[in-house]
């Protein structure tokens, strides 16, 4: 019986059997230099066309037919995806002549979206009798692995860079992983955990390196199509950083054409910050020149977009359009979602919001229109970065006297 996948290069487009364990292409890897993105990520490919005629619907027996495992129990008991989809009417004072809708991947159970991969990574681990998973991360990724290894007993080690945000380093702990802080960059944090991985055995959860992460982010993307009882968006606003989220996504989408399911990929919105565009920059060049990043979204700061060139060739072959916003876009656009919706996103899923903000005072959206924000982490994973855009008041004395002045002192 031959594997219900195998892998493809992005690059030669040479194929590998599932039978093992394997990262990125044994030809393509050997080009690789590390200041540039890697070449050889892999592709998981399915047989599509002996699935086709049973896959009617996303029912839960056909999705697993579209993942890497053998069995929906391998995953873990915690409630990864089916998160909200959100129908927002208005921003301002005026009803939308379009359809907004906010998918918010806080709900996720370490509350990032980042859970949909590592489930799916942990649950290959359990199926292959694998013990240990590692993991490079700014923080969501790592919390995220550290909670699914938590709830399948399976071991953690994260490194993570020694700034990250320090809720994000919190969690990872409490979840019982092995943290190794980094004095360095998340480039320097990944290289080393790659280097852990070939000294000691460990199976690596990284983005852009491990092949399975985006079969679990491409959930995404499942889901949006059954939300919108089985239509699709016209655009989905997405952050940016190493492109594995945006690719999944894609891929996704690209799942449900091959089988006939679709007959089009929405248009895909890349939203990068300012201070860390080395996708965008790049989209466009033959070679590749990355520039020091520095935002205050620290879940997309990335120096070196280790999926770059799936996300590129994504972006290319269906339409996609790459937008850039500023640290004081990205931060008036978390206080206003906040404020107008009740959800607090952190600055990387504000940054989307963002990019949907700019196109909306632009005028871009068609009527009728349906579009979606995917929202891919909480507010409280980084409650450093809002500090400068809230004022906590001074306390005030406890009787009424004091609270009259505090209320009515400015009418």
């Amino acid at each position: 019986m031959r594997d219900k996948f195998f892998y493809e290069c992005i690059d030669c487009g040479k194929t590998y059997d599932s039978s093992q364990v394997i990262y990125l292409c044994s030809e393509c890897e050997k080009q690789n230099d590390e200041k540039f993105p890697p070449k050889g990520v892999l592709k998981t490919i399915y047989h599509y066309d002996e699935i086709k005629d049973d896959f009617n619907s996303l029912n839960k027996k056909s999705f697993l037919d579209l993942l890497p495992i053998n069995s929906l129990n391998s995953l873990p008991f915690l409630k990864v995806g089916n998160t909200p989809l959100y129908r927002i009417a208005s921003i301002d004072d005026d009803d939308l002549n379009f359809e907004l809708y906010l998918k918010d991947d806080s709900q996720n159970p370490t509350f990032s979206f980042k859970d949909r991969a590592s489930a799916v990574v942990s649950a290959y681990a359990k199926e292959n009798n694998i013990h240990t998973i590692v993991a490079a991360s700014t923080g969501n990724a790592g919390s995220s692995l550290a909670g699914m290894c938590a709830a399948q007993k399976q071991k953690a080690v994260i490194f993570v860079p020694a700034a990250a945000p320090k809720a994000k380093l919190t969690q990872i702990m409490m979840y019982g992983a092995q943290i190794v802080p980094v004095d360095g960059t998340y480039d320097n944090a990944f290289d080393l955990s790659i280097e852990g991985t070939k000294k000691y055995g460990w199976y690596n959860r990284n983005t852009a390196f491990n092949p399975l992460t985006i079969e679990g982010k491409k959930t995404v993307s499942f889901e949006l199509f059954a939300q919108l009882n089985q239509n699709l968006p016209d655009r989905v606003f997405v952050p940016v950083g190493d492109g594995v989220i945006i690719s999944g996504v894609y891929k996704g989408f690209e799942d449900l054409l091959k089988l006939g399911i679709i007959r089009n990929i929405p248009t895909i919105v890349a939203v990068q910050a300012i201070g860390s565009s080395n996708i965008v920059n790049n989209i466009k060049r033959d070679d590749f020149i990355s520039s020091p990043s520095k935002t205050i979204a620290d879940s997309i700061s990335v120096d070196i977009p280790r999926n770059f060139r799936m996300a590129k060739k994504y972006l290319s072959e269906y339409n996609g359009e790459t937008l850039l916003v500023s640290d004081e876009e990205i931060m008036a656009a978390s206080k206003i979602l906040s404020s107008r919706t009740g959800i607090f996103a952190e600055p990387a899923a504000s940054a989307a919001f963002a990019g949907f903000l700019s196109y909306y005072w632009d005028g871009q959206f068609e009527k009728g229109s349906k579009n979606v924000i995917l929202l891919t982490g909480s507010g409280l994973k980084d409650l450093n970065a809002v500090q400068k855009i809230i004022d906590i008041p001074e306390a005030v004395k406890p009787n009424m006297e004091a609270i009259d002045n505090f209320l009515f002192k400015k009418l």
